[in-house]
């Protein structure tokens, strides 16, 4: 008999699904690599926003006379 009979007979019903990350938390590996790479992604994209916002207020800003009404 070989190894994948033998993980099927013990595992039965649960043989070929997902398993779960935690047993009591409903959430499987493949969706926890999904929200992984939506965060990493967001978080990226959000640094980007940051960078674009901090550009704009130090640079252009201060061209448009916006400094006078700072100081």
């Amino acid at each position: 008999m070989g190894e994948a009979k033998r993980r099927k007979e013990a595992l039965g019903d649960k043989y070929g699904q997902e398993q779960y990350i935690l047993s009591w938390l409903p959430i499987t590996k493949t969706q926890a690599d999904r929200f992984m790479q939506w965060t990493t992604r967001g978080a990226w994209i959000g640094i980007g926003a940051l960078f674009v916002i901090w550009i704009t207020v130090i640079f252009i800003g201060p061209s448009l006379g916006w400094w006078t009404v700072v100081n």
